[in-house]
C-alpha cells in the first residue's frame, strides 16, 4: 500500500500530468529533494515517465515533466439500472475507448455477476480493473440496498471478483460520477462543486475541500423530494411540485403527452421544444426554472458556487437554459459568488465511466512499492 505522502503524488501526477517537478512541490507543499525522494520507487517501478524537456518559464535549465506511464492498462466501467447494463473500457485517465449497452438476462446477483463477466470478454485489451456503480447504498463492496435490483445485503465485489479474477471496486452511482468529474471531469481543479443529475431519476452529490462527502444516505434519493414548484404536479409520493415531479423525463413526459394527447417521448420533447412548441416549451420552461431554484439551493446551502449537470435527461439545459439562469438569478444573493455551470452531456456513458474512475483510484490506492 502506498504511504499518504505516495498516494498524493500519484494522484496529483494522474490527475494533473504531464506536470513538472515544480508544480508538483508547489501543489503538495514537498522540497525539490522529498518529490525526488519519492518519484524514484514510481520511476524504477515504471508507473511515472519522465517526458522530454520542456522550458517552463522559471529561471534555470528546461524541466522533465512527470506523467503517468502510457501502458499501464485499462478499466471496465459498468453502470447498472434495474434492467440494463452499461458498459465502457477507459483507459487509466478514463477516457472512453469502447462502450455498449445491453439488457440483463435477469437482476439476481449471481446472473448480473454472468453478464458482467460476458461483457468484460467483448473488451480487448490488458485489463487491471472493474468499477461497478448503481443505485442505493454501498459499503465496502456490499451493497447493502439496491432499490431498482431489490438487492440487501449482496457482497457483490466479492463475487464478480471471485467470477473475473480482477481487482472490482463497487461504489454508489452518484459517488463514482462526483469522482470521476472530481479527477477526470468538468469538476478537475475546483475545490467544491454540486453535482445533480436529471434523468429517470434525480440525484445528488457534493464535492468539498477536494473531496466526494461519502454517507450512505447520497443513495436514499434525497434530493428528489426537495419542493421546488407550489403549483407543480404530484410525483408518486404526493408530493407536489418536488425535483422528482419537474425534473424526471418520465413526469416531463407525461406532462407533454397529456398536452398533446399523445404519447411524446423525452427525444421528441426535445425536438418539440426547439422548434416552438407551445405545450412543449411550457413544460420545458417550468422544468428549467425548477433546475435553476434547484442549483442555486445547493449552492446556496453547500457554499460551493460551482455546479456540474449531468445525466440521461441533460438535455433540457440546450432547451431551457435561459430559464435556468433566471430562476438561479432571482434565488441567489447578489452578493454571492457567481454560480459556474458545467454541463457534461454524455448521458449514461458518464455513468459508466463514474464506474471506471473509482476502480482507476482503487487500483491507485491499492499500488505496492519496493521500500
Amino acid at each position: 500500500m502506498l504511504t499518504e505522502s505516495e498516494n498524493a503524488l500519484a494522484e496529483a501526477v494522474l490527475i494533473h500530468g504531464p506536470i513538472s517537478r515544480s508544480a508538483l512541490t508547489s501543489r503538495l507543499g514537498l522540497s525539490a529533494a522529498s518529490l525526488t525522494r519519492l518519484a524514484k520507487p514510481f520511476l524504477d517501478t515504471g508507473l511515472l515517465v519522465e517526458l522530454d524537456d520542456v522550458v517552463d518559464g522559471s529561471v534555470g535549465r528546461p524541466t522533465r515533466p512527470l506523467d503517468i506511464a502510457p501502458d499501464r492498462g485499462f478499466f471496465v466501467g459498468v453502470k447498472l439500472t434495474g434492467d440494463t447494463l452499461h458498459a465502457v473500457l477507459t483507459d487509466v485517465r478514463a477516457a472512453l475507448l469502447d462502450s455498449f449497452t445491453r439488457p440483463l438476462t435477469a437482476t439476481d446477483p449471481s446472473s448480473v455477476v454472468a453478464d458482467i463477466r460476458a461483457a468484460i470478454d467483448d473488451f480487448d485489451g490488458d485489463l487491471r480493473g472493474i468499477g461497478v456503480s448503481l443505485g442505493g447504498s454501498v459499503d465496502e463492496g456490499v451493497v447493502e440496498f439496491a432499490p431498482f435490483l431489490d438487492w440487501y445485503d449482496v457482497p457483490f465485489a466479492a463475487m464478480l471478483a471471485d467470477a473475473t479474477g480482477m481487482p472490482v471496486t463497487v461504489e454508489n452511482d452518484l459517488v463514482a460520477l462526483a469522482e470521476a468529474e472530481r479527477w477526470f471531469g468538468m469538476g478537475r481543479g475546483l475545490p467544491g462543486f454540486s453535482v445533480i443529475t436529471i434523468g429517470e431519476g434525480i440525484g445528488y452529490a457534493v464535492v468539498a475541500h477536494n473531496e466526494v462527502v461519502r454517507t450512505r444516505e447520497v443513495g436514499a434519493g434525497l434530493g428528489g423530494h426537495i419542493p421546488l414548484a407550489a403549483n407543480g404536479p404530484l410525483c408518486d409520493r404526493g408530493h407536489r411540485g418536488c425535483a422528482q415531479a419537474m425534473l424526471t423525463s418520465g413526469s416531463i413526459t407525461a406532462q407533454v403527452s397529456g398536452a398533446l394527447r399523445r404519447t411524446v417521448d423525452y427525444d421528441e420533447f426535445l425536438a418539440l421544444t426547439a422548434g416552438g412548441d407551445p405545450a412543449a416549451t411550457a413544460v420545458a420552461d417550468a422544468a428549467g426554472e425548477a433546475l435553476g431554484r434547484f442549483i442555486a439551493l445547493a449552492a446556496n446551502l453547500t457554499m460551493q458556487p460551482a455546479a456540474v449537470l449531468a445525466g440521461d435527461g441533460i438535455g433540457l439545459f440546450s432547451v431551457a437554459e435561459p430559464a435556468i439562469r433566471r430562476a438561479i438569478a432571482a434565488d441567489r444573493d447578489p452578493l454571492a459568488d457567481p454560480i459556474e455551470l458545467y454541463i457534461d452531456e454524455p448521458g449514461f456513458t458518464a455513468w459508466a465511466r463514474g464506474a471506471a474512475a473509482v476502480a482507476i483510484q482503487s487500483a491507485i490506492a491499492t499500488l505496492s512499492l519496493p521500500r
